[in-house]
């Protein structure tokens, strides 16, 4: 792979050393051009042909479930991982006596929730119980960089009859992932950062198991499951399809989701294998870098087996990390501080200069 052409996508890295992917992913010009297509064929067409864009919709969700081995039916367009999560929950209706296990250092979305039940790693298994409604968290956590073992808790969930959700915001993009090796019952995925795509633009993994057992709260013109026919739209109770396009209710956000598309499309040309590969290289080149400068790493980043890299600095007196982060950002060097630490997150368009200009910025301000 060429990957000074593919970082050739990305304008900002023309000026910008950018290692914040998890909070913003760069978005390649071809995703830009795809959300231009879609505006000109507004125009050109006075929107006429609006039921073909749903037809577009359509390959779309081919195209994310090629990503993660799933099937066209299992995706459902949502705006955000909280808008998934929000589907899940309502869609359950847990009881006042159940309740929603977690770990105690998730991100918000989950911990918000007022039947959640946070707890640390340590007693993860033992939490779970015959009161249990689901289990929710992240395949690769925003502050410690923490990548659960899926399988083994995927096997031990289904054992129980608790469904998992697994919010993929933080990995699908970077990591592989194949629904078929970890059965997860539902995967939501936010676009705008390892996706590279615009805020607004995300998916919901929906299996057909749990769709059986799912009901949906969206609802909307779409529901039915006749509503091409809109010139003699239903009037009456809805009858949903079977697929997880029953969870949209209403129209989609195109021009985000053709940007989107355009993303997935050429990662899956690049191979996710070798995005994967490209991914933890960068983070263990700068796990090497920190270490070099003194860093403590997250004891939770110790498998090395994410992307995101914590890393906190005890040693140096006064350490601030916001500071730190803010001050590097004057440098043109884009990092994010969590909780005390320094997160530093690449993707497949960085490479080994974008992480010596951070070195260099780093010893100057530490």
């Amino acid at each position: 792979m060429d990957w000074v052409d593919v970082r050739r996508e990305f304008p900002a890295l023309e000026r910008w050393t950018y290692l914040n992917t998890a909070t913003y992913g760069q978005m390649p010009r071809r995703g830009a051009e795809a959300m231009m297509r879609h505006s000109e064929r507004r125009v050109e067409l006075a929107s006429t042909d609006f039921l073909d864009w749903y037809c577009d919709a359509d390959r779309m969700r081919a195209t994310i479930a090629r990503l993660i081995h799933a099937e066209p039916d299992d995706i459902a367009f949502v705006p955000n991982a909280a808008a998934a999560l929000s589907i899940v929950l309502a869609g359950l209706a847990a009881g006042p006596d159940e309740n929603i296990v977690t770990l105690d250092d998730e991100f918000p979305n989950y911990l918000y929730q007022v039947s959640a039940r946070k707890v640390p790693w340590d007693r993860f298994y033992d939490s779970v119980d015959d009161r249990t409604r689901l289990v929710a968290f992240s395949e690769v956590n925003y502050a410690t960089g923490f990548r659960p073992p899926l399988t083994e808790i995927a096997q031990f969930l289904k054992v129980r009859g608790v469904p998992l959700f697994l919010d993929g915001s933080q990995s699908v993009g970077a990591l592989t992932f194949d629904v078929r090796k970890t059965p997860v019952d539902a995967l939501a995925v936010h676009g705008y950062k390892w996706l590279m795509s615009p805020t607004g633009a995300g998916f919901l993994y929906v299996s057909p198991a749990f769709r059986k057992k799912l009901p949906p709260n969206i609802i909307g013109w779409r529901s039915h499951h006749d509503w091409r026919n809109v010139d003699r739209l239903h009037h009456g109770t809805p009858e949903f399809k079977d697929s997880a396009e029953k969870y949209e209710g209403g129209g989609l956000p195109f021009h985000l989701l053709y940007a989107m598309e355009a993303s997935v499309d050429w990662m899956l040309e690049i191979g996710p294998e070798a995005i994967e590969r490209r991914v933890l290289d960068m983070a263990n080149s700068a796990r090497s870098i920190l270490r070099g400068l003194g860093a403590e790493l997250d004891e939770a980043d110790q498998n090395r087996a994410s992307q995101i890299v914590i890393a906190g600095f005890p040693a140096v007196t006064a350490f601030d990390a916001s500071r730190t982060a803010r001050a590097l950002r004057e440098e043109n060097v884009v990092i994010a501080a969590r909780h005390g630490r320094l997160r530093i997150s690449p993707h497949f368009y960085n490479d080994e200069d974008d992480l010596k200009r951070l070195e260099s910025a780093l010893k100057k301000f530490l």
